[in-house]
């Protein structure tokens, strides 16, 4: 298991890499890149980037999201739908020429909305953490192009993923979907899919390839029965489904949950890190939504470092 960080790309920089480096970080995924035009990561700028971790002797272990421009029509069913398909596969051949491993996304138009708190106080000793209680979402609020049912997101997912597993496969790119958060049906009047462990399972059996797995967001699937995240673990692990992991925690679970400090969620961190052990799991573990520490910066660096430590003495200890 390796431990990794994630950054916006434009704050991928040699001082928050070096930052990243002291606390004992070994790869990094970049956020929502936008490196070329017309929809396409140009393969020069990925070499860049790429070139810019590997400086500081890191490994860039994935890419996370793509410009909501690059793929809105694949998400929405537009008329551009199948040029971004294109182009979106024109970025995997671009990855794989790069080195880089790993495309994480979310098939989600609605995406992570709803939280009541975000960051505004409200956790162990008044730092900032996100809160969600579904009581508190407008059941009268859609999105401008309106309703769409679980069914028909469905049938878009999978239009995509036939078009595009063969791409990732030939480019030697994995796929890595993400988990909706918070694992709600409907939100706004859009369906949601991976709101549970056998929809997880369901995108994988869309189309099986070794290339269509999972960004396996601990903290999501946590949101869903924090007793069920350890069979989770095994349950897509044993299949190699499990491509990278955000190591988060929460208390409570759907509909109504906090995003506490790691170490007082109520998922046993300690047993998920044992899990992975027991999979063989050799990919990246990476922070994911920490709290706001008093003095943080606008990047959260104390908070995540706070994170980062703890992840790192859980790893020291399991793979003893």
């Amino acid at each position: 298991m390796q431990l990794g960080i994630g950054f916006p790309h434009k704050q991928i920089t040699d001082e928050n890499l070096c930052y990243a480096k002291q606390l004992g970080v070994t790869h990094i995924v970049a956020h929502n890149p936008r490196l070329g035009e017309n929809g396409i990561l140009e393969r020069d700028k990925l070499e860049s980037l790429r070139d810019l971790i590997h400086k500081h002797n890191l490994e860039f272990a994935a890419i996370e999201n793509l410009p909501n421009d690059h793929w809105n029509d694949i998400l929405h069913a537009g008329p551009k739908r199948d040029e971004q398909i294109d182009k979106v596969g024109q970025t995997l051949q671009n990855m794989g020429a790069a080195g880089i491993p790993i495309l994480g996304y979310y098939f989600s138009i609605v995406k992570v909305w709803g939280h009541w708190r975000n960051y505004q106080g409200g956790g162990r000793g008044g730092c900032g953490i996100k809160s969600f209680d579904l009581e508190r979402v407008p059941d009268t609020s859609t999105i401008e192009t309106g309703s769409v049912s679980i069914d028909e997101m469905w049938e878009r997912l999978k239009y995509y993923l036939q078009r595009i597993v063969p791409v990732a496969e030939a480019a030697h790119v994995k796929l890595a979907a993400h988990q909706d958060d918070p694992p709600a049906e409907y939100l706004r009047g859009v369906g949601r899919l991976l709101t549970n462990h056998d929809n997880m399972q369901r995108l994988i059996d869309l189309v099986p390839s070794p290339n269509n797995g999972l960004e396996f967001c601990q903290g999501t699937v946590a949101e869903m029965g924090p007793d069920k995240v350890v069979d989770a673990i095994h349950r897509f692990g044993k299949q190699n489904k499990i491509f990278y992991v955000h190591f988060r925690n929460v208390q409570g679970q759907f509909p109504k949950f906090d995003e506490v400090f790691i170490d007082e969620g109520d998922v046993d961190m300690f047993t998920a890190i044992q899990a992975y052990k027991d999979i063989d799991f050799d990919g990246v573990l990476i922070p994911d939504h920490c709290p706001i520490i008093e003095g943080e910066s606008s990047y959260r660096h104390r908070g995540m470092a706070f994170s980062l430590g703890y992840m790192r003495a859980l790893l020291q200890f399991a793979q003893r």
